[in-house]
């Protein structure tokens, strides 16, 4: 660390402290610096030194630490306001209103205290000639802070109706003070309204919008504006997060989670900040946090999850029933501590409140990776109403009627209805066709393991007296046995009961209902054979010749296919009011399209699956037809239809509901985000990866689902411009994204996708390390383009963020790249930008000055070689912009030099005065060989006619300044009247046709037209 020997370098000091992260570190160096200011012996170096401290306290978890320099600062300027100069005088009077408020935050200082304070500073300020503006807003805080609401709404208006000076906060800070009272006094929409600009990005500060996104929360949840308060809490949890001094807004997303169904992405922010539990520095912020620790842990005891364990305070483990009832118990006594002081129990009434409340969402998904705190059941294949067994005694009359419902009308749920009539029936006989039931349907819920069951059941049947259910639970017993492989001894084993039920149909001895089901089942297993000997879309010519010299893949096809025929035949005309007959019927459509489709036939697949799903639909059983919708989707797809394919998948989502698993949920979801995402829908197709994200996590597919469902919508959110939020769920899904799950290439994007984030944020640094990350697996890819893409934005990013030595690096790698994949546009932009980086370096004007003659020489070798016309006019104007931006260099360099004159000659000194001449002269001279470069550029511009017409005319006026910066005014008014010549008659309503002509009438100077 750098020994502090004079007032410059304890500036320098204090500057770097000012930009490290906040907390105790900055603090202590804060401290010493202090230290060093009083060595220093200059009275202003000390009030600087304190005012650095009292800003890094107030900055800080140590806010109560600010009230001591303070005093100090007060004392001296009370004692010597002369060493004070204008910027610390402003400054002093300034933090008066952090005091003000650090005051009413500790509830060890005395309410008469603040009061006093309060008074202090409106004197101040008035003799000071401040507006009474700042203070009105702090008696607002006290007023607010005790429950004095009719004083409240008085300063209130005082504060909006005093002028707005110097000492005023700045916009972004009073609007959330003014929208903060707003939310008080139960008027949410006002709130929203007043925060609009700094939501906007309108007015910023060191601090906004940060807590304007994290006030906004739980109003835009009472409102119903769900999605706005998703985007706001992932946009300002990322600006909260590395602040320490913001712990009531980082409460604020605590609170937001445990209202919206997000109780494990709660645990995680928890988890990121233990300190917050216990740190005292500032009292009112560690009540708010300990409120929604309690309120949140309320949550988990309620969802069932009391003795889960979940982050606290350090030294031992906590649950979360155990860290609720120590936050409530912490909080209330903090409470107790500020209405003590107050008065009044207006802190507790709140903080019971806040701790009290309801969930506002059910379930709101944010997009980022989240666990559920535990096993929570997957949404139910039937509404619960028709699946939960009676309370009390069983009532086995009443469970044997509502399983027959839930069978008969094939609802979900029928065979745990069966299971609950034998466990109810344990120890008592039931009639045989009862029993047969029971038998029948645990034998379909064993499968495989159930064969031996359909046997029995169908012998119980029998003695029920109804044949047909008899021969059908036999089939079914056939079909089972097909599952397992044995394919020929199922058709065997069904050849008996497809031949007695035909039979016994003919003598009308059964219905149709039976009937179906036995000839279903021997077409089900016939399909069985066409899945072993046909593949998927296999085309009309099939399999291997059978004995009979036809392929075996087509007999089979066409013995299934006179199967599932036959069972239309049968049931067509007949289904009436049956559920199961009109299942049976969409279920051989459903295999009529399987047909088709291995046979080749897919358009007409597609039609069968869409005619099967509308029968399903049709008979109340919507869920069946998801399927069949998925299936006519994929094949849409295929067949270049995506339209179809989005209809087919949207009406999946819609009758599936509630039946279709989590998984299930977000392929469907997913397919559709990229569906429409394919046709530029970015918002809606943002939607539906949410949801994908949300249901991949239900499913416990976070790692893999999941993170190809957040790559999505990351990509889907950055489309949209919305960069904090992009840049969240990137984030979230990079862990889980892995090479060989998901591919190389989609690790890439997401990185890369996740610098544009980070570019656009600002955060220069932390995009330059994801693009090398992803320019470092592109290298090893046979295409170059990517790799070389990703190093030139890497070295932006270096640029950007101020690293100049690397950023070099990154681009001559770049430029190795683009040489070698013969682009010589981004080749010359890359050394463009080495040149402007030698400027700002040590390589200096001399390196800058030889790079940019390379960028020129490299595009002209490159023009020389060019054949194609486009080529030639890409690279004219890639060569007049190398010029252009040449020319911007050199004077760039020339204006330094003639201001490095200026200062020389302003001393006076004979040494000076010739350094001045030098300078003056090497300013004039980069400012010709500017003109020569700016001329070269527009001459090549006008090559390009009415395409080259805006950039030639910048180059003209850049030249004009430099020939009026050299006294060359003629030359310059010229050059003016020919930029107006060359827009005459030209759309006025062109911003840069009117940024160019106002440019050259203001070069024109008194020979402006008109003046």
């Amino acid at each position: 660390m750098d020994e502090i020997t004079d007032f410059d370098a304890l500036r320098r000091a204090m500057a770097e402290n000012s930009e490290r992260p906040e907390g105790p570190a900055r603090n202590a160096r804060a401290e010493q610096l202090l230290v060093e200011a009083e060595r220093l012996n200059v009275p202003l170096a000390v009030i600087e030194a304190l005012g650095h401290q009292l800003k890094v306290y107030n900055y800080s978890s140590e806010k109560d630490r600010m009230f001591v320099p303070f005093a100090r600062l007060l004392r001296m300027w009370d004692e010597r306001p002369g060493d004070f100069d204008a910027y610390e005088a402003h400054s002093l009077h300034w933090v008066f209103k952090w005091v003000s408020a650090g005051m009413l935050d500790q509830p060890h200082i005395p309410l008469a205290s603040v009061e006093k304070w309060l008074d202090e500073m409106e004197h101040r300020y008035r003799l000071a000639g401040h507006s009474e503006r700042a203070v009105r807003s702090a008696e607002l805080s006290v007023a607010a802070h005790v429950g004095d609401l009719p004083r409240a709404e008085r300063a209130y208006a005082a504060w909006l109706a005093a002028d707005r000076d110097r000492m005023a906060d700045c916009h972004a800070c009073e609007l959330h003070g003014q929208g903060a009272w707003q939310v008080e006094r139960g008027r949410d929409e006002e709130a929203l309204r007043l925060w609009g600009p700094v939501l906007r990005g309108e007015y910023s500060c060191a601090h906004e919008p940060h807590t304007v996104l994290a006030s906004s929360l739980v109003p835009l949840l009472r409102l119903g504006r769900v999605d706005e308060a998703r985007a706001h809490h992932l946009r300002g949890f990322r600006l909260v997060r590395p602040m320490e001094s913001m712990r009531g807004a980082y409460a604020d997303h605590v609170e937001f989670c445990a209202l919206t169904g997000n109780e494990a992405r709660g645990l995680e922010l928890l988890a990121e900040r233990p300190a917050y539990f216990t740190d005292t520095g500032h009292p009112r912020s560690r009540l708010d946090f300990l409120a929604v620790v309690a309120l949140l842990m309320e949550r988990l005891s309620a969802l069932g999850l009391g003795e889960q364990g979940v982050p606290g305070p350090a030294g031992r483990s906590w649950s979360a029933r155990e860290l609720g009832a120590h936050a409530r118990v912490e909080a209330l006594e903090l409470a107790a501590r500020f209405d003590g002081r107050n008065g009044t129990s207006h802190i507790g009434d709140r903080a019971r409140a806040r701790m009290a409340q309801e969930p506002l969402v059910e379930r709101l998904p944010l997009g980022v990776r989240r666990a559920r705190p535990a096993p929570v059941a997957t949404p139910a294949a039937a509404p619960i109403a028709e699946r939960t067994e009676p309370t009390g005694q069983p009532d086995l009359p009443a469970l044997i009627a509502e399983a027959r419902r839930l069978a008969q009308t094939l609802r979900p749920g029928a065979l745990e209805a069966w299971a609950a009539v034998a466990r109810a029936a344990e120890g008592t006989e039931l009639e045989p066709r009862a029993r047969a039931e029971v038998m029948d349907h645990e034998a379909m819920a064993r499968g495989p393991e159930g064969l031996a069951l359909f046997e029995r059941a169908a012998r119980l049947y029998a003695e029920a007296g109804d044949p047909g259910e008899a021969l059908a639970a036999r089939a079914r017993g056939a079909y089972v046995r097909a599952l397992t492989g044995e394919v020929d001894a199922a058709l065997a084993a069904v050849a008996g009961p497809y031949d007695e039920v035909l039979a016994l149909y003919a003598e009308d001895a059964t219905g149709v209902r039976q009937t179906a089901s036995v000839v279903m089942s021997r077409a089900r297993i016939l399909m069985r054979r066409v899945h072993e000997e046909v593949p998927e879309a296999a085309g009309p010519a099939v399999g291997a010749p059978d004995a009979r010299g036809r392929g075996a893949g087509a007999q089979a096809l066409a013995e299934a296919e006179g199967a599932v025929r036959e069972v239309l035949a049968l049931v067509e005309g007949r289904t009436g009011d049956d559920v199961r007959t009109a299942a049976r019927s969409a279920e051989a459509r459903a295999m009529l399209a399987e047909l088709a489709g291995r046979s080749g036939r897919e358009p007409e697949a597609v039609r069968l699956l869409r005619r099967a799903a509308a029968e399903y639909v049709a008979a109340g059983l919507p869920w069946y037809a998801v399927e069949h919708e998925v299936g006519a989707a994929s094949l849409a797809h295929r067949l270049g239809d995506p339209a179809g394919a989005e209809q087919a998948l949207r009406s999946a989502l819609e009758h599936g509901g509630p039946y279709v698993e989590p998984a299930g949920r977000a392929q469907l979801n997913l397919q559709l985000a990229e569906l429409i995402g394919g046709r530029g829908e970015a918002g809606e197709a943002a939607e539906h990866a949410l949801e994908a994200a949300h249901w991949a996590d239900e499913a416990g597919q976070s790692a893999t689902l999941g993170a190809w469902a957040r790559h999505q919508l990351g990509g889907l959110l950055l489309r949209q411009d919305r960069y904090a939020e992009a840049a969240e769920v990137l984030e979230s899904a990079l862990p889980d994204l892995s090479e060989e799950t998901h591919g190389d290439g989609a690790v890439v994007q997401t990185l890369w996708w996740l610098g544009d984030c980070l570019g656009e944020l600002g955060e220069h640094r932390e995009a330059a390390e994801r693009r090398l990350r992803a320019a470092d697996i592109a290298r090893h890819w046979p295409e170059q383009q990517d790799h070389a893409t990703l190093a030139h934005l890497a070295a932006e990013s270096l640029s950007n963020a101020g690293l100049l030595e690397e950023a070099d690096r990154a681009y001559a790698r770049a430029g190795e790249l683009w040489r070698g994949l013969d682009n010589p546009v981004f080749l010359v932009r890359s050394i463009r930008a080495r040149a402007w980086l030698a400027l700002r370096g040590e390589a200096g004007e001399r390196g800058a000055r030889e790079l940019m003659a390379d960028a020129v020489h490299a595009c002209e070798e490159a023009l020389q070689a060019a054949a194609d016309p486009a080529d030639r006019d890409r690279l004219v104007a890639e060569l007049g912009n190398t010029h252009s931006q040449f020319g911007d260099l050199l004077a760039r360099l020339g204006a330094e030099a003639a201001e490095a004159a200026e200062e020389a000659a302003t001393a006076g000194e004979a040494e000076t005065a010739e350094r001045s001449g030098a300078a003056e002269g090497a300013g004039r001279e980069a400012f010709e060989a500017a003109l020569v470069q700016l001329d070269r550029a527009a001459g090549l511009f006008g090559t390009l006619g009415a395409a080259g017409l805006h950039s030639r005319t910048g180059a003209e006026l850049a030249a004009g300044g430099l020939e009026a910066d050299l006294g060359r005014a003629a030359a310059a008014a010229a050059r003016a009247r020919g930029v107006l010549a060359a827009y005459e008659g030209a759309d006025s309503g062109d911003g840069t046709v009117r940024a160019r002509r106002a440019e050259a009438e203001r070069l024109l100077g008194p020979e402006r037209p008109g003046a």
